[in-house]
């Protein structure tokens, strides 16, 4: 075979092969682009991946779901402002992560004060939820899922279990956001807000004394390799929020948005553990590899609570006036 007639041929499969990806591309009527920072096993990613199903069924692919997790798009603090702009159509975003933009919307995070089953039931479409779907649609994002990230945390020790307030005492620990710390230092520990990431090594080295963490994460993160104790509660609550942009968004026809909405409901009642209290199985994972780890009983989990959230509250109330004082009355309703 000649090499003319070779080229030839490869220009003719090369222009093949883009048109059946161009063909590919235009079959949908609407693309909906998704970024997040999480890896493809964590739970909210794999939840994403069945949207994409339900979504892409429902509308017989008339919308192209396109997930890029793994912070493989944007970093997880450019997410809204790519949202808001338009440079992507969607995005997961953690509900704390949201800081100093919206103080409001760490309110979950105050430990203990919304991690039963029948709290995050009721919170769907509650007043409270709508207060702050509110507050990101005023920064250029519409909310539609309020995705269960996680309602438990674990405190991890080299030394001791930390399952009192006074076992905090002196520790150099690892911290969430200046609202969650308040509750830290008011226990006597010295907390250092840290990227989930950095902590191993932060702990290996003796940066940190202590670890903070979600009961999963420290399996995935192997903490038990350099920490030999841990102690694990439903202390916190934190969402993954599936925020659009309003202008795509409103520029969908009814039955679309109807059916991303439905496939949206349907990730977060997936997300919605069906009993209270930390997963036995989580803990019994980190006791096979070595971490001695309990979870505390509701009596010592009220003797934490009595210790932090004074503190918490008050740093949330001084950063949320006045509708810190409503959002905290309304979830006391639910």
């Amino acid at each position: 075979m000649s090499i003319t007639r070779t080229l030839s041929r490869r220009t003719l499969i090369a222009a093949a092969s883009a048109f059946a990806l161009a063909g590919t591309a235009t079959a949908a009527d609407f693309t909906m682009r998704i970024s997040h920072q999480f890896p493809p096993t964590h739970h909210t990613a794999v939840n994403l991946a069945q949207f994409e199903k339900e979504v892409e069924a429902a509308t017989k692919d008339r919308v192209d779901v396109q997930i890029f997790g793994a912070a493989q798009l944007f970093k997880p603090n450019q997410n809204h402002p790519a949202v808001a702009s338009g440079k992507v159509e969607a995005a997961a975003i953690l509900s704390f992560q949201w800081g100093g933009t919206i103080p409001e919307m760490s309110v979950t995070i105050i430990p203990y004060l919304m991690t039963s089953v029948a709290k995050q039931q009721a919170f769907v479409g509650s007043e409270a939820a709508r207060l702050l779907d509110a507050k990101m649609e005023a920064k250029g994002v519409k909310n539609i899922a309020w995705i269960v990230d996680t309602n438990d945390g674990i405190f991890t020790s080299g030394k001791k279990l930390l399952a009192t307030p006074a076992d905090f005492a002196g520790l150099k620990i690892r911290g969430l956001n200046k609202l969650f710390d308040a509750g830290l230092e008011a226990m006597g520990a010295a907390p250092s807000a840290m990227p989930g990431s950095e902590v191993y090594q932060s702990l290996q080295t003796g940066v940190l004394d202590a670890g903070f963490t979600g009961v999963k994460a420290a399996d995935s993160r192997k903490f038990y390799e350099v920490q030999k104790y841990g102690v694990a509660s439903n202390i916190i609550l934190a969402y993954d929020n599936l925020v659009v942009n309003p202008a795509w968004w409103n520029g969908l026809p009814a039955d679309v948005r109807g059916a991303i909405q439905k496939a949206a409901d349907a990730a977060v009642k997936r997300s919605i553990r069906t009993t209270d209290g930390v997963p036995p199985e989580d803990v019994k994972v980190l006791n096979e590899k070595g971490m001695q780890t309990i979870a505390l009983t509701k009596a010592q989990e009220k003797v934490m609570a009595d210790a932090m959230q004074p503190a918490v509250k008050k740093e949330f109330l001084e950063a949320t006036a006045p509708d810190g004082v409503k959002l905290l009355e309304l979830i006391d309703r639910l």
